[in-house]
């Protein structure tokens, strides 16, 4: 198949290795209908690059998501810039619908589900995809989405360790109101999981909250992995 769309996904990684086959697979797909992807490297430690270097344009840059969305933007050359998260999973479907229902839009994001069975997963998934809709604010996980005219125009990415996502969808919203897509992305239930559904709720609501107080976001960074 050609190259359909004018659009470059970004992915930035770091220490990746054990989803890596699966993170190909999935991008290898959508490589048959897009023009490009970038994969940005934080300094992986382990084999992450090497591996997705075998298939993928991979960027080197300083570790921070900001960072790294930003230099593949950087380097990107569609009229459309998606930026993925590496356990995020975006399917051709999510592509097509994104182009057909964003025509006439600037930006915006999808709705998004968390892996695995439990009804409390769905619950909550349903609950940020609700609070997206109401506050306009998108985050990474939902697979954010904006013309690179705008992207540049806006600054890209705040240069923070955290929360940039929704720091972003702020300045974004000055512009246009986003796009919200109920195509939905499937993302990752591991940290859920891992760290305790109710105690990551707590947690996901105590940063955001004091984020909006106007909290460091180095210090918010430190809140966030201190169990990793």
């Amino acid at each position: 198949m050609g190259q359909a769309y004018n659009l470059s996904i970004i992915v930035p990684v770091l220490n990746e290795e054990a989803q890596a086959e699966t993170l190909i697979r999935r991008l290898q797909v959508l490589a048959e209908v897009v023009k490009e992807i970038i994969i940005v490297d934080g300094g992986s430690t382990d084999n992450t690059r090497a591996l997705l270097a075998e298939h993928f344009c991979v960027l080197d840059s300083a570790a921070g998501r900001a960072r790294q969305m930003n230099t593949g933007a950087a380097h990107a050359g569609g009229t459309w810039l998606f930026f993925l998260h590496a356990d995020t999973s975006l399917g051709l479907e999510n592509i097509h619908y994104a182009i057909r229902e964003s025509a006439a839009g600037s930006w915006g994001r999808f709705d998004v589900s968390l892996s695995g069975q439990r009804l409390m997963l769905r619950i909550i998934a349903a609950m940020i995809n609700l609070r997206s809709r109401l506050t306009g604010i998108a985050t990474g996980d939902q697979c954010i989405f904006v013309r690179k005219k705008l992207f540049d125009e806006v600054g890209g990415f705040k240069d923070i360790p955290l929360m940039e996502d929704v720091e972003l969808s702020k300045r974004l919203k000055r512009y246009a109101s986003p796009v919200c897509l109920d195509s939905k992305v499937i993302t990752s239930s591991r940290r859920w999981l891992k760290y305790g559904i109710w105690q990551t709720i707590f947690l996901m609501w105590k940063l955001r909250f004091l984020f909006w107080l106007g909290k460091d976001p180095a210090q918010l960074h430190a809140l966030y992995y201190r169990k990793d």
